[in-house]
């Protein structure tokens, strides 16, 4: 009996230390968005999500914590992509190289409440991904796989050319603290935005290091005849093919007799 009792009092003694030893068990994040389903019509042109949230703090915040940062990072589903170099040869502009990007985000955006140096020290920046400069960005380099430097040519103009279409952004502004421990973001999404889940994961940072972080999601679906026409397409290809090729024979007889002259 006194055996169990000893070790029950150090797994209680290892349990208090692991929590005084770990910043999640002081503060907890309590978020939310204003839309876990957003239905995309062929009316669609863009919507805007609102992400609020409040830092729960209990009895064992250290009481000389400063003041708190937030890294929101939302991300689409992921699928290859393919950047091309293009140079003009005779007077014709002609694709010369090319980079393809594995299982990335097809929708990326990062937001905070200021600059990403004035958050973390680069190594932390790193490490957690802070930024469109350090989320990685899998690449078929040659017969490699890996991540490159943020100034690489090809990883710079994909990040441009999505950020072109309102995919890709940073903004380091975007995070609002209503109060020390309440705060909102908006999450902007173009007429392009891709269909499927999001996952949106929230950093909490003190002094420079993570604190604890939390996540949600939600997610962008097709109603109306748009989604009959992709569900079409991916479960019967084959009926949906007649149709297409019927519809296009259709249009191009109506097209002929309107326009046929006497």
């Amino acid at each position: 009996m006194k055996r169990a009792s000893r070790i029950g009092t150090r797994l209680a003694t290892l349990l208090i230390a692991a929590c005084a030893g770990s910043a999640a068990c002081a503060e907890r994040l309590i978020v939310s968005v204003s839309n876990h389903r957003v239905t995309v019509t062929s009316n669609y042109t863009g919507e805007e999500l609102v992400l609020f949230g409040a830092i729960e703090r209990d009895a064992g915040t250290p009481p000389a914590r400063g003041g708190y940062d937030l890294v929101v990072t939302v991300s689409g589903p992921r699928i290859d992509l393919v950047t091309r170099r293009k140079e003009r040869k005779f007077g014709i502009w002609v694709n010369t190289d090319s980079r393809q990007f594995l299982q990335v985000p097809s929708y990326l955006a990062v937001f905070a409440n200021r600059p990403f140096e004035a958050v973390a020290a680069p190594d932390v920046q790193r490490r957690l991904q802070l930024g469109l400069n350090h989320v990685l960005l899998t690449q078929r380099v040659g017969t490699d796989y890996a991540d490159v430097v943020a100034s690489d040519p090809f990883r710079s103009a994909f990040v441009r050319l999505r950020g072109e279409h309102g995919l890709y952004r940073e903004e380091t502004n975007a995070v609002t603290f209503l109060t020390p421990t309440l705060f909102r973001t908006t999450i902007p999404l173009p007429a392009e935005v891709p269909i499927g889940s999001y996952d949106v994961d929230i950093k909490l940072l003190s002094d420079g290091a993570l604190v604890t972080r939390t996540e949600t999601a939600f997610e962008i679906v097709k109603v109306g005849f748009e989604q009959f026409v992709a569900t079409s397409a991916r479960q019967q290809p084959l009926l949906y093919g007649l149709i297409t090729v019927m519809m296009a024979l259709l249009t191009g007889w109506l097209a002929s007799e309107i326009f046929r002259r006497d």
